[in-house]
């Protein structure tokens, strides 16, 4: 590996990530059966972006013309202090703080503007959750993790509990070793989930995951769900970013179930502005909470 691979690497721990990898941009054409037979079976629900993208996700080149190379990096968000849980409903732990996407992507825009400092007019192209990839193969082939029995990317040093982004560029860089599976005989994650979405290991049935008709299931969580990551044993390894971008409102910590039962649209804007849960609103967010069955 060059001094270049290695000053990429350099500046994305700099930046904040916790982990970044590299790898050539080949074809993904080894994972066509797998995904034709996953949407054979319906198991994409009514995500019809993984279906109509098919063709773009499975080789790069359809993206990005001149991709040769592809850079992942990972950046751990797990909190250091979780918003309480007693007396209280519960919001999953990518929500807490501002919206992923534009932190990350603000933060890959650093990255290829170093990029194009240390080796000139270069071609690079970002994605945060968006664009047809696959990006946990990608993750996994740059040597940052596997797809853990929950689907979900697991590095063996910070756990699971990880955003992921993603560069292509027309750069010649020298590849990583990708990550093999650790997940060994454990099955924790498949026996605590508590709407069977996991049925069958590595593949997750999108309908079953956090429907509204089975909200008594959930355990008072009312915006995501964490139940399988928080019983994977790789995330004891998670450590708190030491960034402020994903922490909560301080005003966060000390609502409870009443509190959030007469949340007025004007409070809700306080404590979620700029964080993933605006996306959905303040009448889905409230749709939810009244989903949670009474005690």
């Amino acid at each position: 590996m060059s001094s270049t691979e290695l000053k990429i690497k350099e500046e994305a721990l700099r930046l904040g990530f916790s982990a970044c990898g590299i790898t050539k941009a080949t074809g993904l054409e080894e994972f066509r059966n797998f995904y034709q037979g996953y949407l054979d079976r319906k198991k994409n629900g009514d995500i019809k972006y993984i279906e109509t993208y098919r063709d773009k996700r499975l080789d790069p080149r359809l993206v990005f013309d001149e991709v040769r190379s592809v850079i992942a990096v990972l950046y751990n968000y797990c909190p250091e202090k979780i918003i309480p849980e007693e007396d209280n409903f519960i919001i999953s732990k990518y929500a807490y703080g501002r919206d992923y996407q534009d932190v990350i992507k603000a933060l890959l825009m650093k990255l290829i503007a170093f990029m194009k400092t240390e080796s000139g007019e270069i071609k690079a192209r970002p994605f945060v959750d968006s664009g047809p990839l696959l990006e946990k193969v990608w993750a996994q082939r740059c040597g940052l993790g596997w797809q853990g029995k929950h689907t979900i990317l697991i590095n063996k040093h910070s756990g699971s509990f990880c955003f992921i982004g993603i560069v292509f560029t027309d750069m010649e860089l020298a590849a990583d070793l990708p990550e093999t599976d650790h997940c060994g005989n454990c099955t924790r994650c498949l026996g605590a989930c508590p709407t069977n979405a996991l049925e069958t290991p590595y593949q997750l049935d999108i309908p079953r995951c956090i429907p509204t008709d089975i909200a008594a299931k959930l355990n008072n969580r009312i915006y995501g769900c964490d139940i399988c990551q928080d019983v994977c044993p790789y995330n004891k390894f998670a450590k708190a970013p030491e960034a402020s971008s994903f922490l909560p409102n301080p005003g966060l910590y000390t609502m409870r179930k009443k509190d959030w039962i007469n949340l007025t649209e004007g409070r809700f804007t306080e404590l979620f502005a700029g964080t993933p849960v605006m996306s959905k609103g303040y009448g889905y967010f409230m749709r939810n909470i009244r989903a949670v069955p009474p005690i």
